[in-house]
């Protein structure tokens, strides 16, 4: 029997870096590697959600990433969905069932008094990890939002809670990864930066030996190892969970359906065409494979 491993997360510099792929893909891997690895993202933000097994609603990218692992999705993978419907309300969705709208502003800085929705989300982290090992664990957007910080549910927190490894994913075809990357690190407390073990470079076009003194050079100002450098792939797909990103990228498909589109749609996935996450069943990542210690 293999000996148990650290939880993992993989964390952003900023939305649609390539995370959740990039959790599919080591999910894969644990799961050829002979663990048994379940996905967990504590909070998403989607437009989209999938059904599982017994109904109920989680982010889609987490059902992705169950699929990649070989095992049934379930509510504990993804506890809490909000599901915007305008700029200042959204409706949350937790442990798969629609609890009502909230505004952002008493959700964000006020909190709620009828729910701990970081107790919630942390017991169903404990259940996770109980049946499986390692949890492969996805960050939301960017770890750098420090005005959020005593409400975020998600990234180091959630991390500190799961005692987990965390891996700095960076999108170097955005450009600004240098500063991307060395702010994200910088801007966290001592504790926090603790917790951040290695950084991957996703989305590099071109020679990735031109790209070896950058990663020296990162490595250097970060004192974090870049453990690798993914190439940019255009045939792997997720549905995107940030609307800013369903927007720019929805030009590109061909969708045969007539409704129109708009930036609050209850249920974007009725008319996305669903697209094969192939990252689930291969190993994108050169160099050093970041591996979770063992406890």
């Amino acid at each position: 029997m293999k000996a148990p491993l650290h939880p993992i997360m993989f964390a952003g510099t900023g939305s649609d870096v390539g995370k959740s792929i990039v959790a599919a893909a080591f999910c894969r891997i644990f799961r050829q590697d002979g663990y048994s690895p379940a996905p967990f993202k504590a909070q998403n933000m989607a437009l989209n959600s999938y059904a599982t097994p017994e109904g109920l609603e989680i982010g889609r990218a987490q059902a992705v990433q169950a699929e990649a692992a070989g095992i049934p999705c379930h509510t504990d993978m993804n506890p809490l969905l909000l599901k915007p419907n305008s700029d200042h309300t959204s409706q949350v969705v937790l442990h798969g069932k629609p609890i009502g709208n909230k505004d952002a502003y008493d959700y964000w800085r006020r909190g709620t008094s009828e729910i701990d929705f970081r107790q919630e989300v942390c017991a169903a982290f404990d259940r996770l990890a109980s049946r499986f090992n390692p949890i492969v664990m996805e960050g939301a957007g960017s770890i750098s939002e420090i005005n959020l910080r005593s409400t975020d549910l998600v990234n180091l927190p959630m991390a500190r809670h799961a005692k987990a490894d965390v891996i700095l994913v960076g999108d170097i075809d955005r450009g600004g990864v240098f500063a991307s990357v060395y702010g994200s690190i910088m801007l966290q407390t001592p504790e926090d930066r603790k917790l951040i073990k290695g950084i991957i470079i996703n989305k590099f076009r071109g020679d990735m030996r031109l790209f070896d003194e950058g990663r020296r050079m990162l490595e250097d100002l970060c004192g974090v190892p870049v453990l690798g450098v993914i190439p940019y792939y255009k045939d792997i797909y997720i549905e995107e969970e940030d609307s800013v990103c369903l927007r720019s990228k929805n030009s590109k498909f061909k969708i045969q359906n007539s409704a129109t589109s708009r930036h609050h749609h209850p249920a974007r996935h009725e008319v996305n065409p669903r697209r094969p996450a192939r990252t689930a069943t291969q190993r994108l990542c050169t160099g050093h494979r970041p591996r979770p210690s063992r406890r």
